[in-house]
């Protein structure tokens, strides 16, 4: 038996992209600490990830990230019950520098390992509020590397029934935000300019609204039309800015809000989770509640510091896949590309 006391206690370490993060969660929900060590000032002169320099940030940022989650909690190594960490999906540089920490406490403490699949993560971020969503439930994944629709039947019991079928809608969000000079990250610039904006001043696509797309996204057409709108008009000041960044994000909410609600009736589903870092959107989190009681169905969104990369939500996931008995090994690779498991 791993368990030596009354919570089961796990150390997550979180690492696939500019983040470096390390959390300790007890018993999957409740978060004792949580460190994160934010890469904004290192990759914002370029308006976007360097990986690289993602990869030399994450080796001067982990000791630290692990040490102050440790100092955080009060507790030692030898107090904590198992070791999560991401090894998938994420640049590689980045991900093998968290894997490797986490392999070297595994070692030394004798503690069991586990390799968490980001999305995984992103997925059990929810079930660290209060009152999380009964399984089975849809949930829509949303970031700058990934958005997709999943129905979500156990932890770790998902099947993806859509994807983008190229940009993200996070990666819209920054390339946007790039195009018009608002700087690194740029979506939260957008979200906060649209807020004043009017959201029908400027006509941009939906993309693969028809049924014959499924539950698949497209968003790099509508950054296409930015860029035109862009050349052809020069990029607005002041108030028609505001109305150009209000029209861009209604354009990317349009399509994730009317594709959760066909799925989710579709599904039969009364439960819908929207996660990852565009999950923080305002204008994202005021649409999908207002769809969920115009259709009847309930909506979970974590907060927004649960909504982009933090190690709470690896350790969350690690913590049932620890529980089920699974290890991994000191041969644990990092994957940089893994799909979650799709519907036939």
């Amino acid at each position: 038996m791993l368990r030596t006391h009354l919570v089961f206690r796990v150390l997550g370490i979180e690492s696939s992209c500019d983040e470096t993060a390390a959390s300790i969660v007890e018993d999957g929900t409740r978060v004792i600490s949580d460190v994160v060590a934010s890469q904004n000032e290192v990759h914002q002169k370029y308006g976007g990830v360097v990986p690289e320099l993602a990869s030399r940030a994450h080796i001067l940022n982990v000791v630290p990230v692990v040490q102050g989650a440790l100092e955080r909690a009060g507790l030692s190594l030898e107090q904590i019950d198992g070791i999560a960490v991401t090894n998938a999906p994420g640049l590689v540089g980045a991900l093998l520098v968290g894997l490797q920490t986490a392999k070297s406490l595994a070692w030394v403490t004798g503690k069991p390992l586990v390799g968490v699949h980001h999305l995984q993560g992103h997925l059990s971020a929810v079930y660290l509020e209060p009152e999380p969503p009964p399984m089975p439930h849809l949930a829509l994944i949303v970031s700058g590397g990934h958005t997709s629709l999943v129905r979500v039947n156990g932890h770790g019991d998902v099947v993806e029934l859509g994807r983008t079928r190229d940009d993200a809608a996070g990666e819209a969000f920054d390339k946007g935000a790039k195009l018009l000079g608002l700087g690194y990250p740029g979506g939260v610039v957008i979200d906060r300019l649209a807020k004043t904006g009017n959201p029908k001043a400027v006509d941009l696509p939906r993309s693969m609204l028809a049924g014959s797309h499924g539950d698949d996204f497209s968003f790099s057409g509508l950054k296409t039309a930015l860029l035109h709108h862009v050349r052809a008009t020069g990029i607005p000041e002041g108030q028609a800015l505001a109305d150009l960044c209000a029209s861009y994000q209604a354009a990317i909410v349009e399509v994730l809000v009317r594709k959760t609600r066909k799925a989710a009736r579709r599904e039969r589903l009364e439960h819908v989770q929207v996660c990852g870092g565009v999950a923080a959107n305002s204008g994202l989190r005021a649409a999908m509640q207002a769809a969920g009681s115009e259709d009847g169905f309930r909506v979970y969104i974590p907060p927004p510091n649960r909504c982009t990369d933090n190690a709470a939500m690896i350790a969350a996931a690690g913590y049932h896949q620890l529980i089920k008995g699974e290890r991994a090994g000191l041969d644990l690779d990092a994957i940089p590309s893994a799909p979650l498991p799709r519907r036939a």
